[in-house]
């Protein structure tokens, strides 16, 4: 791809930091349940190489040490393509959604449940997943919020259970671009998040694979449940 590969989105100029009030939560969680979300659903993989969403799941499954079928968490699971993947596989995949629309469009693709939940509005059971999926999704929650939301996965999870997350990598700042929130952190600030959580690092990588790092603004990572 080359000189190609671009960020997903123009990092925005507001430092974290600043709290936000229950009014622009709000504004956060209804930019993210329109259609702007298929946007993003898409953008995750369109500057992809072709491998790149399939290199994202093996990348979570080859980390649960469980037997299988597992029953995974799709957290963000727009139109339900990375959902009807998990589930040709064998597995018990179950999507999240905000967009009423999409969570429809991925139940009839995929034939999975799907639950219609905003981010910050979560209602997850408690250790019932083998593995969650958070493909391009955990950067549009707010840094205010970013570690109740990561507790709240962390609770879900089986002991032992995996989180793979993949976010647009930037100087810890975050805000309003394009019309969606969007907050992008580097290594060593997701590493205190993820943390904090009680979530062990097993691996990260940039990608698309094989470029110059300035080519790659895609975070990968994949964490246990402590």
């Amino acid at each position: 791809m080359g000189s190609s590969v671009q960020r997903p989105d123009t990092e925005p100029s507001r430092c974290g930091g600043n709290t936000l009030e229950p009014q622009e939560l709000d504004r956060i969680v209804a930019v993210d349940a329109g259609a702007l979300r298929a946007a993003r659903r898409g953008l995750s993989c369109r500057h992809a190489r072709p491998t790149t969403c399939v290199r994202n799941i093996d990348a979570l499954l080859r980390h649960i040490q469980a037997e299988p079928p597992f029953t995974i968490l799709d957290f963000g699971c727009g139109p339900g393509r990375d959902l009807k993947t998990l589930a040709g596989l064998g597995h018990t995949a179950i999507g999240l959604e905000g967009a009423g629309e999409f969570a429809a469009m991925a139940r009839a693709d995929s034939g999975c449940q799907v639950w219609q939940q905003d981010f910050l509005k979560l209602d997850l059971p408690c250790n019932t997943f083998e593995g969650i999926f958070a493909n391009a999704s955990l950067f549009h929650v707010p840094s205010q919020e970013l570690p109740r939301v990561l507790r709240q996965l962390h609770a879900a999870l089986k002991p032992g259970g995996v989180l793979f997350s993949s976010n647009p990598r930037g100087n810890n700042k975050e805000g309003w671009n394009r019309g969606r929130y969007g907050a992008y952190h580097d290594l060593e600030a997701w590493r205190r998040y993820l943390s904090d959580a009680a979530f062990v690092e097993l691996e990260h990588f940039y990608r698309p694979t094989g470029l110059p790092r300035e080519q790659q603004p895609w975070l990968a990572s994949v964490w246990r449940k402590r």
